[in-house]
């Protein structure tokens, strides 16, 4: 074994010891979550674990979901990105490796006649110019003595991880919105059956309060206000046929289609909600939250870039080797073994200055781990505050449900108790208008709390991290 063979291999080990010494390994910050959400009790299971075609049974809503996943426009650029993201870890992979580079050159130089290297070419050479052929394949190689390197591959590696959780996050939000929105529609169509049949039945009580003007019982003006009333319920018909089309265009939107028509698979009423909707425990949210485990990924490459600015400040090793063909005449360019060189060096460079740059990248990339502290800890509390949003929602809306419900009851009893008084002469045609209007309102909100619950439950399904299985 040759002295230079020795000293590489001292170089080489103490290289493999003094490795990872810069930066700190990545632990995970110390997040303070409750125990439960809210008074909704703690369970071993979650509906996060469900996957969207189980949450979701409607097979219309489940074509429409299929859809927007293949297609979605969002999604498809998140997936670019995982694409970007993955050839950034191959190249920081590739920089543990050595740099080669091959060359090739052929130059011919002609100096003055009047200069020194011209006579004395004339004089001894007998020529007036130089050839110079050179072909060689070069060998550069630094040696990551202080974890640099690794430290920028453990980077490329969690940011390409926090792509993938991106995406899972936008797939999440893809099937919520798709959901929400498909809820939308069939809240848009059941309150427009609803517009309808109040046209009809305006209609109706026209005529009854013709009748009586025509028998002299009331005045024009009770004609006119039962004709307004008609008319209220008439415009909202354009009104609600207008928003459903624009939902439509919306959902075929996140499909990444053009504007059209949806196919519903039923109408609102007949869509089941669950009644038990189990939430687990706020610690789960961590685990389940695309959104969440990205921001704890982009931690972790802050966490990396610190340690590879820290490295760059150190003194760095490198060996270099270069080899091939050179010679003076092209016939003797590739004689063997007359016309074959090498060289071999190693390299420490230490930076003393650089007008601050290492200095202050060190000091940026700390700052720049503070906020991705700060983003992590943000997005644990928003992911636990919005599932706790939804089961209040869940919750309140029930019981809204049910009050909506008595209502709407007792006003269509008022319509038909105002029709019959005013039959008789015991109530006026005021009295039946304002009975049919609280009754057109009474089943327009209970229809859109219904949907304000089918909404709830989806919310509750995504904040907990339900979607992307």
């Amino acid at each position: 074994m040759t002295q230079y063979s020795k000293y590489l291999i001292a170089i080489l080990t103490a290289a493999s010891f003094a490795a990872c010494k810069v930066g700190k390994d990545f632990q995970r910050p110390e997040v303070a979550v409750p125990a439960q959400f809210g008074n909704a009790a703690a369970t071993d299971s979650t509906i996060a674990d469900a996957q969207w075609r189980q949450f979701f049974p409607d097979p219309a809503l489940q074509s429409l979901i299929a859809e927007a996943l293949k297609s979605n426009f969002d999604l498809q650029i998140a997936l670019k990105r995982i694409d970007a993201a993955s050839s950034y870890l191959k190249q920081a992979k590739a920089q543990m490796l050595p740099s080669i580079t091959a060359n090739a050159t052929a130059n011919t130089t002609i100096p003055s006649k009047n200069s020194l290297n011209g006579l004395s070419l004339e004089n001894f050479l007998k020529t007036n110019h130089i050839e110079d052929y050179n072909l060689g394949v070069g060998l550069s190689w630094e040696i990551d003595v202080w974890g640099k390197i690794r430290r920028q591959k453990e980077s490329a590696l969690a940011t390409y991880l926090q792509t993938f959780e991106a995406a899972k996050a936008v797939q999440t939000g893809i099937i919520a919105n798709v959901a929400n929105s498909y809820f939308n529609l069939l809240m848009l169509d059941a309150q427009l059956d609803i517009a309808r049949k109040n046209v009809l039945l305006s209609d109706t009580i026209v005529q009854m309060i013709k009748m009586q003007k025509t028998a002299g019982e009331v005045t024009e003006l009770a004609v006119q206000q039962a004709v307004v009333q008609k008319q209220n319920a008439e415009l909202l018909v354009p009104q609600l046929e207008q928003a459903a089309a624009i939902q439509e265009n919306a959902i075929r939107i996140l499909m990444g289609q053009m504007p059209g028509n949806i196919t519903r698979g039923g109408t609102l009423d007949n869509y089941p909600i669950w009644d038990s909707l189990q939430a687990g425990v706020p610690a789960r949210v961590i685990a389940n939250r695309p959104d969440v485990k990205a921001s704890e990924l982009g931690l972790k490459a802050a966490n990396a870039n610190v340690g590879a600015a820290q490295g760059a400040m150190y003194p760095a090793l490198s060996l270099t080797a270069n080899g091939g063909l050179n010679a003076y005449e092209i016939g003797k360019w590739f004689s063997m073994p007359n016309s074959l060189f090498g060289t071999v060096a190693g390299n420490i460079a230490q930076p003393i200055f650089q007008q601050r740059r290492l200095k202050t990248n060190l000091e940026v990339a700390k700052v720049e781990r503070d906020q991705a502290v700060i983003r992590f800890r943000q997005s644990v509390t928003v992911a636990v505050q919005e599932v706790s949003d939804a089961l209040i929602q869940l919750d309140k809306l029930q019981g809204q449900q049910d009050i909506a419900g008595a209502r709407l009851q007792t006003t269509q009893q008022a319509v038909s108790n105002a029709r019959l008084l005013f039959r008789s002469g015991l109530a006026n045609y005021l009295e039946v208008i304002n009975a049919q209007g609280s009754s057109l309102q009474a089943e327009l909100t209970q229809v859109d709390i219904r949907r304000q619950r089918l909404t709830a439950m989806v919310d509750l399904y995504r904040s907990l991290g339900g979607g992307f299985q």
